[in-house]
């Protein structure tokens, strides 16, 4: 058996101008679950495998250690308050938008810093309450594990049905009305994207053209109304461009005999400007067209974290500074500390501070960069250079507030005027803090740029850190960095 959905095409000029008939057959039935219920239904399956996990890591402590009849009720509390940290924290970040659940590395990315950040805060309030007598340890570390694991493979599997979904067309959903400045054929893009997150388009309607009179509006609002009396459907969808507000007013107002919600979908040049922030002054609406790259509590909540990590790592490798500013001051003749002007935030220049690696203090308007078996280099300062130990001083420009531990390096002053000209969005690095490390370099992207191409790529990889900056991006890097030094790739 099939069943048939009817699309109906009305000119407002006349009579019904085409009837098109479409079948899909009985077999390929949809989901009972609808395309906006995704989030909802992701968050639910976080609870419910973070709570399982806690129960199974209770229940495997009890049965093979012989622990204490309240173990398991323990361990479910914990995975409890441990779920509801977790889920707030994805919410907050967007994980569980469909659009990101389609993302896999992204999500396993996002799942495994949340999951450390969620155990150590767990940890720390555990300190902080003095109840860590009342936990044990190893259902602790079988929830950190088993829960990790879940999560990861219920975002795969999450992945592959979502996808599936959306191609096959299985979500279910409501039966609309759809109201479009152009045919049903002319204007495919909006009805596969409708269709494919399961509306069923009961009728397709075609607004007049601009310049038409009042009275043919009028008209359409009383075939669409004449229409619908009666039907299953749900929903009117309009689909036209922004510029056409006013006439399109009316149309809605004329609509409101309808009980049912009417939706606006803006198409056109001028409906980019729905996708953009918004915030309101006073009764206005102001519309952020280019956003800053951090907020004001993003800014304060990156600086924090920059004072105390540089701090802590100033005092933790005291002594291995102190080693090298002696192994430099007995190698060869010059000061310890080699300052160069470089380009920070908003374009201001500031002296940055490196441990001297070269015969050499260049600081003017012609500079060379280092290159392999280069002869300036010191015997001293080629390992400095290779284990980047040179950089560390950098850590009193992040105290003083020119640089941030993470972000986009800085370069010479001659450097940048060389790159300008050479890379498009060369200067928009400048709308962050430079960093003593970044995106570019756990990815390679070290040492000289002879090329134009090797800036370019150094340059793609710093926009994109700063687009999509978080705490826990910089986390990530700050993770990768000791390996990536490790590897030694282009450091010389």
């Amino acid at each position: 058996m099939n069943f048939v959905r009817r699309h109906i095409d009305a000119d407002i000029s006349g009579d019904v101008s085409a009837t098109s008939v479409s079948e899909t057959p009985l077999g390929e039935r949809k989901w009972p679950i609808r395309y906006d219920s995704v989030e909802a239904l992701a968050i639910v399956a976080d609870l419910t495998a973070i709570i399982l996990s806690g129960w199974l890591s209770g229940w495997l402590y009890r049965f093979h250690e012989g622990g204490m009849p309240g173990d398991i009720e323990k361990s479910v509390g914990s995975a409890i308050l441990v779920s509801a940290l977790f889920v707030s924290a994805m919410k907050i970040r967007g994980m569980y938008r469909p659009t990101e659940l389609l993302i896999l590395r992204n999500q396993i990315r996002g799942v495994f810093l949340t999951w450390i950040a969620v155990f150590l805060l767990f940890a720390g309030t555990v300190f902080a309450l003095k109840i860590g007598s009342e936990l044990s340890r190893v259902t602790s570390m079988l929830l950190a594990l088993l829960g990790l694991v879940a999560l990861i493979a219920q975002r795969s599997a999450m992945k592959d049905l979502l996808a599936r979904g959306l191609a096959s067309r299985k979500f279910s959903g409501r039966n609309i009305v759809l109201i479009t400045d152009h045919s049903q054929s002319a204007d495919g893009s909006l009805t596969q994207t409708l269709t494919g997150l399961g509306y069923c388009i009961e009728g397709h309607f075609t607004l007049p053209a601009a310049a038409a009179n009042s009275d043919r509006c009028e008209g359409l609002s009383a075939r669409v109304i004449e229409y619908i009396w009666g039907s299953n459907v749900e929903e009117i969808v309009v689909g036209a461009d922004p510029n056409r507000w006013p006439a399109l007013r009316n149309l809605i107002s004329e609509l409101r005999i309808l009980p049912f919600p009417v939706s606006f979908v803006p198409v056109g040049a001028t409906s980019e400007i729905f996708g953009r922030p918004f915030r309101r002054l006073g009764d206005a609406i102001c519309v952020e067209l280019q956003q800053g790259p951090l907020t004001a509590s993003q800014q304060a909540a990156k600086r924090c974290i920059d004072v105390l990590l540089a701090g802590l790592a100033l005092i933790a490798l005291l002594p291995l500074l102190a080693c090298v500013a002696i192994a430099i001051r007995l190698d060869s003749p010059g000061p310890i500390l080699f300052r160069q002007q470089r380009c920070g935030f908003n374009g201001k220049r500031f002296d940055i501070y490196k441990f001297r690696t070269m015969s050499v203090l260049e600081n003017g308007p012609a500079i060379v960069q280092a290159q392999l078996a280069d002869k300036r280099i010191t015997r001293v300062g080629r390992w400095l250079r290779r284990t980047s130990i040179d950089e560390l001083p950098q850590l009193f420009n992040v105290l003083e507030g020119s640089m941030s531990l993470v972000g986009p390096r800085p370069h010479a002053i001659a450097h940048d005027n060389q790159f300008d000209k050479v890379v498009r969005n060369y200067a928009s690095r400048r709308r962050v803090k430079p960093g003593l490390t970044g995106w570019a370099q756990v990815h390679g992207c070290r040492g000289a740029t002879p090329t134009t191409a090797s800036i370019k790529r150094r340059v793609k990889f710093d926009l994109w850190y700063i687009d999509n900056w978080s705490l826990a991006l910089d986390l990530a890097i700050l993770l990768q960095t000791p390996i990536e030094v490790l590897r030694g790739r282009n450091a010389y």
